[in-house]
């Protein structure tokens, strides 16, 4: 008797776990870390949401958590800017996808992991890549300072004198 009934409150806690949450809320995550290494290094990294807010300031090397979720059944898009005197901005797109488990709601978590828990707590998303390593390239106008020339008329590359205006 009194194994029965611990065997019942065994199974009533375990059936109250499962349908209290949902199963990507299991075995997934809500906020996931972005690890973002460049060459050169000590680059500045700005990461904004899709509502154009900044949310991370830092330099290269850098690990950012985001959120996978920008509200309910909503998934995080982000944009990582990375920008260094002397070379090229680049700006890496950083986007979430359904997460394989929240379909095991079909079978664990239920309705209410389904339509509730799940979307709430963003674990219904993941993340497509973890890892941003890139290289950045030189800026080919970073070098070149503003300068006047006088240059004499036989100077000039025969293209230019097309669009030359003689002054008086």
């Amino acid at each position: 008797m009194m194994k029965n009934y611990a065997f019942k409150l065994i199974a009533i806690g375990i059936a109250i776990v499962f349908l209290g949450t949902g199963c990507a809320s299991i075995v997934s995550k809500g906020t996931y870390s972005l690890s973002i290494n460049s060459n050169p290094n000590n680059v500045k990294v700005s990461i904004t949401d899709k509502k154009g807010q900044e949310i991370y300031l830092g330099t290269t090397p850098a690990t950012a958590r985001l959120k996978a979720s920008a509200g309910f059944f909503s998934k995080a898009e982000y944009q990582v800017k990375l920008s260094s005197p002397g070379y090229a901005d680049k700006i890496i797109p950083v986007n979430f996808k359904m997460d394989g488990w929240y379909f095991g709601n079909i079978l664990f978590g239920g309705l209410i992991g389904m339509l509730i828990v799940d979307p709430a707590t963003g674990a219904m998303w993941k993340i497509e890549e973890e890892f941003i390593n890139e290289t950045l390239q030189q800026s080919s106008t970073a070098s070149i300072e503003p300068e006047v020339k006088i240059l004499d008329v036989n100077e000039v590359p025969d293209s230019w004198k097309t669009h030359m205006v003689k002054i008086n």
